[in-house]
C-alpha cells in the first residue's frame, strides 16, 4: 500500500523517525471508518503519553465531477466527520489544516451578493451549512434551481470547497483555544488532477501542475509556522487570502495595507 511504502521510504530516509511513523486506515465518508481511527490515534497517544498535536484533512474528490452527493460527502462532510472524531484529542493549541482549493473563493466570487456573505459569515452554524447541503443535493440535477439559489452554475467541486472555508471559521469560532485554517495547496500533480492532463492530451506540466512538494508550503506553515489568528483562508504561497476572490500566489497579502 502507499502509506506502507511511504513509511518505508520516511523511515530510510530519516531512521530515526522509524518508531514513530504509524499507519491508519480511514474512510472519511464512513462514520465507523472515522471512529476506528480516532480510536486506533487514542491508543498511541495513551501509549507515548502525548497528546495529538495536529489534523491535517487532506482528502477530496470530485474536481470535475457533476456528482453532487459524492463530491460533497468526501470534500465537506468528511472533514466534518474527522475533525467531530479527533478534535478531542487536542491540547490547547494544537492545529487543525483543512486542505481547500481556490475553487472555493471562485466559486463564491460567482455567486450572488447575499450568497457571498454567507460564505463569509463569521456567525455561520454547521446547521446553516448543513441546509444548504440538504437543498442542493435535493436539487443536484437543476441548473437552473442552482442558480435561482443564488450559486452561479452548478459546481460541485467549487461549492464543497467553499462551504469548507466557510466551516473554517465555524470551528475556529466553536474552538477559540485551537490554531484553525484553510488553505490551497496549489495546482499540484496528483491523481486528482492528473486526469485532466489525460483529457487535453498535455503533460501536467504543460497545463501548469506543480511538483506535489510543492503543495505541502501552505499547510506545513498552517501546522508548524505562526499564522495572524485562526478561521482564515490561505494561498498556496502561505499568505492569507479572501474567501470570495481568487488571490494569485506572490500578489499582496489579503488584509494587508
Amino acid at each position: 500500500m502507499r502509506g506502507d511504502a511511504a513509511i518505508e521510504a520516511l523511515a530510510k530516509e530519516s531512521p530515526g523517525w522509524a518508531d514513530r511513523l504509524h499507519r491508519v486506515n480511514i474512510d472519511v465518508t464512513d462514520p465507523l471508518s472515522v471512529t476506528a481511527a480516532k480510536d486506533a490515534v487514542s491508543t498511541l497517544c495513551r501509549a507515548r503519553r502525548c497528546p495529538l498535536y495536529g489534523i491535517v484533512n487532506n482528502a477530496g474528490v470530485g474536481l470535475a465531477s457533476d456528482d453532487m452527493e459524492a463530491v460533497l460527502d468526501v470534500n465537506t462532510l468528511g472533514v466534518k466527520r474527522v475533525c467531530d472524531a479527533f478534535i478531542p484529542l487536542l491540547p490547547d493549541s494544537g492545529r487543525v489544516v483543512n486542505v481547500s482549493s481556490a475553487s472555493g473563493p471562485v466559486f463564491v466570487s460567482q455567486c450572488t451578493p447575499q450568497q457571498q456573505l454567507f460564505f463569509q459569515d463569521s456567525c455561520a452554524t454547521w446547521n446553516d451549512i448543513q441546509r444548504l447541503l440538504d437543498d442542493v443535493q435535493l436539487h443536484a440535477g437543476d441548473a437552473g434551481y442552482f442558480r435561482a439559489l443564488g450559486l452561479g452554475e452548478p459546481n460541485p467541486y467549487g461549492l464543497s470547497k467553499a462551504c469548507v472555508n466557510l466551516y473554517t471559521l465555524v470551528l475556529a469560532r466553536e474552538h477559540p483555544r485551537l490554531c484553525i485554517n484553510a488553505c490551497t495547496p496549489g495546482y499540484i500533480e496528483t491523481d486528482l488532477t492528473r486526469p485532466q492532463a489525460a483529457q487535453r492530451g498535455a503533460t501536467p506540466a504543460e497545463l501548469g501542475m506543480k511538483a506535489p512538494q510543492c503543495g505541502t508550503v501552505a499547510t506545513l506553515f498552517l501546522l508548524m509556522g505562526a499564522p495572524s489568528g485562526s478561521g482564515h483562508y490561505y494561498g498556496s504561497d502561505a499568505k492569507r487570502s479572501p474567501m470570495d476572490r481568487y488571490r494569485a500566489p506572490g500578489s499582496p497579502e489579503f488584509g494587508s495595507s
